[in-house]
């Protein structure tokens, strides 16, 4: 299997060198590891990478963004942008403005594993949509897209065969009808239907690319996720003539986009937040309470209590069942605005936001205890759990997300410490 291999460039040695293990733990190969743009141009020249991983803002007299775009542009290689968070804010607006182009440091392996993936996965998606469109001039009926070709009035002069499996209207059907009639488009983003884009196309004279979420209705009221573009059709002397319309069903590209987001961002036990999500609202919630003096949240963190017990004695399928069956219980006690997570083994995490005190956390805490203690039946057995219970607010000024995870599970050790079934606020 083809190993993918990386060029770093990265300015800061210890970095650098963190940087290569994570990598190589995460089975790619580094095939360079640079300082500064010029040599990683240079680099990237002669090791022809599958990826760069560069620093957005290296010393020199080109930064990261200028290399990226180079190496983009002139050897069509994916690049992922490494960022301090304290530039995050302020390249966000100018740079990194697509998704999954960048990892913010310090990052965790699965982050940096994710967000490789993602880049090459979007690479790969652009080349292959690329190298369709490169193949429009051939021959209509052999293409592997969907073809749909108007006169200069908007009206369907022809369509491929694929066209024709697609929407489920033969050409016969179609001829001289309404783009609008046979193409039924509505706009998933604003649930409105979309008017007739040849007619669009053929007045302004651009080439006109289908909305991102655009869901074609087809002759039999299916729904298919669909994408590419249309384009004026112009004569020898350059009078638009008509409009061809080239689409395909990307129903797969976006379920496989959607469970990436998904596992990225779930637990795949509990379907629950994972960590890196949970991590991300907590720390919106902080900067919530440095716009808003008064705007209070606590963070709950849950070790269940003889959870190990449980999985030694009936095998770890009921183990899970019950984890699952834990998540559902604890997500029937949240409010719509407050987030649970599941850290990974017998471990939860809780956000309560919009807090008046300290009294709303403990009282959560009280209705958990309670609620965990009504039995669970599984498989014809009877359980029932506890759990020790950590719990911390923002009551000091500047805290960050990683401090509030640790001073909830600090207050949790206590509490279990205390006995099974108990809570403890971190002092």
């Amino acid at each position: 299997m083809l190993v993918c291999k990386i060029l770093v460039v990265e300015d800061k040695k210890i970095i650098a060198s963190n940087i290569r293990k994570s990598l190589q733990k995460l089975g790619y190969s580094v095939s360079e590891i640079t300082k500064s743009g010029e040599e990683a141009i240079k680099k990237v020249a002669e090791t022809h990478p599958h990826l760069v991983l560069i620093d957005i803002c290296l010393a020199g007299e080109i930064d990261g963004v200028d290399v990226a775009k180079i190496i983009q542009n002139q050897f069509h290689v994916p690049v992922v942008y490494l960022t301090e968070g304290s530039e995050y804010k302020i390249l966000h607006k100018n740079y990194l403005t697509e998704p999954f182009n960048y990892i913010v440091k310090p990052f965790i392996e699965s982050d940096l594993h994710f967000a490789i993936e993602m880049a090459l996965y979007n690479h790969q998606s652009k080349k292959i949509l690329n190298e369709e469109k490169d193949r429009l001039g051939e021959i209509i009926n052999s293409m592997g897209c969907a073809v749909i070709v108007t006169y200069a009035n908007g009206c369907i002069q022809m369509m491929n065969p694929i066209a024709e499996l697609i929407t489920g209207w033969k050409q016969s059907e179609a001829f001289g009808k309404n783009l609008v009639e046979v193409i039924n488009l509505v706009d998933k983003d604003g649930g409105k239907t979309i008017q007739n884009l040849a007619i669009h196309v053929i007045e302004t004279g651009e080439i006109l690319n289908l909305p991102e979420n655009s869901t074609l209705i087809t002759k039999d009221g299916k729904e298919i996720a669909i994408g590419d573009n249309v384009a004026p059709i112009r004569d020898q002397n350059g009078n638009i003539t008509g409009s061809v319309l080239v689409f395909q069903d990307i129903s797969k590209r976006k379920q496989t986009e959607a469970d990436l987001i998904r596992n990225a961002f779930y637990d795949g036990l509990t379907a629950l937040p994972n960590r890196v999500l949970f991590l991300d609202r907590l720390t919106q919630a902080i900067e919530r309470s440095r716009r808003k003096s008064d705007y209070y949240f606590a963070v709950l963190f849950l070790d269940l209590d003889g959870f190990k017990e449980i999985n030694d004695r009936f095998g770890h399928g009921i183990g899970d069942d019950f984890l699952v069956a834990i998540a559902r219980r604890l997500e029937s006690c949240l409010r719509s605005v407050d987030t649970l997570a599941r850290f990974g083994g017998d471990e939860f995490t809780v956000l309560l936001e919009d807090i008046k005190d300290i009294t709303d956390a403990t009282n959560f805490a009280k209705r958990i205890q309670d609620s965990l203690r009504l039995p669970i039946q599984l498989n014809g057995h009877q359980l029932s759990a506890t759990a020790s219970i950590g719990i911390t607010w923002n009551f000091r000024n500047n805290q960050e997300a990683a401090t509030l995870l640790q001073d909830a599970d600090i207050a949790m050790y206590r509490a279990k410490r205390q006995g099974k079934g108990t809570y403890a606020i971190f002092n």
